[in-house]
C-alpha cells in the first residue's frame, strides 16, 4: 500500500494536471470560435458556387476540351486524401479519420482498385507511414489556421495527379464540424465532377437559398461568356473552395473534439482527486488508530 507522503504527491500531480487540461480546454475554446466563423463565413460561397458549377454544367451544350472534365474510362487508381490535425489530445479526431480512410482502403481493393495516399496533418501521415503506407502527397504544419493557399497547393497537385493519370478518381475524407460534442466522418467525391451526384448539399442551404434557388429554376439565364468558358474557370475554383472548406471543417471540428476531450479529463482528474483523499484520510486514519493502540499496549505494560 502507498504511503501517505506518495498518496499526497499523487494528488498534487493529478492537481498540476487538472490546470493544464482546464487550460488547453480554454485555449481550445477560444480557436473554436475563430473557426466557428469561419465556417460560417465560407458555407454560403462554397454553397454558391456549387449552385453556379451545377447550373454551368446543366447550360452546356458541348463539354469544353478541359482534363479535368474529362472522365477516365475505367476507375483503376483511386487517390484518398485524409484531412487530420497536426496535433494529438482531440479523442478520436484523429483515429477516426485513420480508420475510415483504411476501411474506404479495403473496400477499393476489394473492387481491384489501387490506392494512392494523400494526407493532411502529421497525425494523418504519420499514421499511415506506420502502416507501412506509402503517402504520394504529405501536407502538415497548418491544421491549426489553414490558409487558402494552402488548399491550392492541395488541390493542384490532386489535378495535376487526376489530369496526367497517376489516379482516375479523388475522394477526401474529413471530419464534418456539426458542434463541440459532434463531428461525423464524412467522404466526398472531388474528381471527376461526373461522379458527384448533388453538387449542392443541404447544409449548404439556407431557407433564403432554397427561395433563390426555386425562383432561378423559373428564370432564363443568360451567360456572358459563352457557358463553357465560364465552367472553365469554375471547376478549378470549386475543386479549391471544397479543398478549403474540407480544411475548415477539420479545424473546427479538432479544437472542439479537443475542448470536450480535456474537459473530460478535467472531470476525471476531479474525481480522481476525490478518490486519493479519500485514500489519504484513510490511511491517517488508519495511522493515528494504529499509535493509539501502540500508547494503550505501553501503558498496560507499564501497570
Amino acid at each position: 500500500m502507498a504511503s501517505q507522503k506518495d498518496v499526497k504527491n499523487r494528488i498534487s500531480s493529478v492537481r498540476n494536471i487538472q490546470k493544464i487540461t482546464r487550460a488547453m480546454e480554454m485555449v481550445a475554446a477560444a480557436r473554436l470560435r475563430r473557426a466557428e466563423q469561419r465556417i460560417e463565413a465560407l458555407r454560403p460561397y462554397a454553397g454558391a458556387i456549387r449552385r453556379m458549377t451545377r447550373r454551368t454544367a446543366e447550360a452546356v451544350e458541348n463539354i469544353p476540351n478541359m482534363p479535368l472534365l474529362e472522365e477516365h474510362d475505367e476507375v483503376r487508381r483511386v487517390g484518398l486524401l485524409l484531412v487530420t490535425g497536426d496535433r494529438g489530445l482531440a479523442g478520436a479526431f484523429n483515429s477516426q479519420i485513420v480508420r475510415a480512410g483504411n476501411r474506404r482502403y479495403e473496400e477499393l481493393r476489394a473492387e481491384g482498385k489501387d490506392v494512392v495516399w494523400y494526407a493532411s496533418g502529421r497525425r494523418g501521415v504519420g499514421s499511415l507511414r506506420f502502416r507501412g503506407r506509402e503517402v504520394e502527397g504529405a501536407y502538415e504544419g497548418f491544421t491549426d489556421r489553414p490558409a487558402f493557399a494552402d488548399a491550392r497547393d492541395i488541390a493542384g497537385d490532386l489535378a495535376s495527379a487526376y489530369i496526367d493519370g497517376q489516379v482516375d478518381r479523388v475522394e477526401v475524407i474529413y471530419n464534418g464540424y456539426v458542434s463541440p460534442l459532434t463531428q461525423t466522418v464524412t467522404t466526398d467525391v472531388l474528381l471527376p465532377l461526373q461522379a458527384i451526384e448533388d453538387l449542392t448539399s443541404a447544409e449548404d442551404d439556407t431557407a433564403e437559398d432554397t427561395v433563390a434557388e426555386e425562383a432561378s429554376a423559373r428564370t432564363s439565364w443568360l451567360y456572358e461568356p459563352e457557358p463553357e468558358d465560364i465552367l472553365q474557370r469554375l471547376v478549378p475554383d470549386y475543386i479549391e473552395i471544397s479543398i478549403f472548406r474540407a480544411l475548415l471543417e477539420s479545424t473546427a471540428s479538432e479544437h472542439g473534439a479537443r475542448m470536450t476531450a480535456m474537459r473530460n479529463a478535467q472531470e476525471n482528474a476531479g474525481e480522481m482527486i476525490g478518490d486519493l483523499t479519500l485514500e489519504m484520510n484513510r490511511q491517517r486514519q488508519a495511522e493515528i488508530t494504529q499509535e493509539i493502540m501502540e500508547v494503550v499496549a505501553g501503558a498496560e505494560g507499564l501497570s
